[in-house]
Parts: C-alpha cells; structure tokens; sequence
C-alpha cells in the first residue's frame, strides 16, 4: 500500500461535482487587476469548461464501457490527478467520471496535481507530470490498473506534432483540434481495456 493511500489522502480527495465547483469559481473569478498570466490561465479555465460540457452533452459510454464497470464486484477507488487548465483533461475527465457514476462500486476522488506534486511523481509519463493520470486501488490500497495521460491515436499524434512544429503552442492548438474532431472518443474504449485487466480474477470467481 503506498503511503499516500495509507494517509487516507485519495479518500479525502474532491468527488467529480466539488471538482467542478471548484473549477467554476477559478473561472468566475473576479480578477480586478490581472497580470497576463492570470488572464490567459482564466482563458484556458473558460475554454475547458466548455469542452467539458460538450463532451458530457454527446457522450453516452459505449456498451463496452458500461460492461466493464458493471464487472466491478469489489469496491474500487478511483484516484485521478489532474487540473482544471489541462486541455486533455478537459475532453478525457468527462468520460472517467461518467464511468464511475454508472460503478455502484467505484468511488471517484480527484486530486489537484500541483498540490499533491509527490504523489504525482509517482505516477510519471516518460519523466514528465503529464495529466489527468487515473489510478484504481482496491480498499486494501492494492493498485488495480493505470490509464491516461491520453488515449494512444492522441499521444501519436502529439508526437508527430511536436516533430512538425518548434513552438509547443502550435502543438497543443492541433491536438485540441483532433480532441474536438472526436478524438477524445477514443478514451471510451482503452478505459474499458484498462478496467477488464483487473476484473478477470474477481469475475471467474464469483
């Protein structure tokens, strides 16, 4: 069990609707005299809210998605380190939490990334503290399975782009364009993929 879960630190984390308060009064938030960088960070806060919103307008989990929650006959925990500015986020969140909410075992936690740096250094992509990153425990605090930071066509297409373009600008804009062209569909799928890899023993015994 890491430390972290034994501090009861996930457990204490934001269920997915404090999260969104939360991130609903960063976005409101009355910036009287704001320097550049405040006024870009509420940009991105505006922005995600709204891709967030039209992922759970037009999402349903597929079949699949739902069979594989459904499939849970042990309590999970699902932790989830992220931020509301995170674009992928923005588009991937959406669709970890609908799950959960259709998992009468799961219980959904999120923890901010940049307050909980140590437990996200554990849980690293290729050195870097890329989000959102979920991670399920049983309630011993025995890690289950990983998913993100981004589906895999995403993360392919992140690296084509980054070859094409020097400034990491350019690069974020078109890969929220492939999130907004659909592409954050694909984490339906490799969420299901992701659940199955530790529901087989459970399931065969019941």
């Amino acid at each position: 069990m890491p430390e972290f879960f034994d501090d009861r630190r996930p457990h204490d984390g934001l269920s997915y609707e404090e999260y969104r308060d939360h991130w609903r009064a960063q976005k409101e938030e009355d910036l009287s005299d704001p320097d550049p960088s405040e006024r870009r960070m509420q940009h991105y806060l505006n922005y995600n809210w709204d891709r967030q919103a039209s992922v759970h307008a037009s999402y349903e989990p597929s079949d699949a998605l739902q069979a594989a929650v459904a499939s849970i006959s042990e309590p999970q925990l699902w932790m989830v380190l992220t931020e509301p500015w995170c674009g992928d986020s923005a588009f991937l969140l959406p669709i970890i939490a609908e799950a959960a909410s259709r998992g009468e075992n799961v219980t959904l936690r999120i923890l901010l990334r940049d307050d909980n740096l140590d437990i996200m250094d554990q849980y690293l992509t290729d050195g870097s503290r890329s989000i959102p990153k979920l991670v399920a425990f049983t309630e011993e605090g025995d890690e289950l399975f990983t998913w993100g930071p981004r589906p895999q066509g995403a993360a392919r297409r992140y690296e084509a782009l980054d070859e094409e373009y020097d400034e990491k600008t350019e690069v974020i804009a078109e890969l929220l364009e492939y999130y907004q062209d659909g592409g954050w569909q694909e984490g339906d799928e490799e969420l299901a993929a992701a659940i199955q890899t530790a529901v087989p023993a459970s399931s065969s015994a019941a």
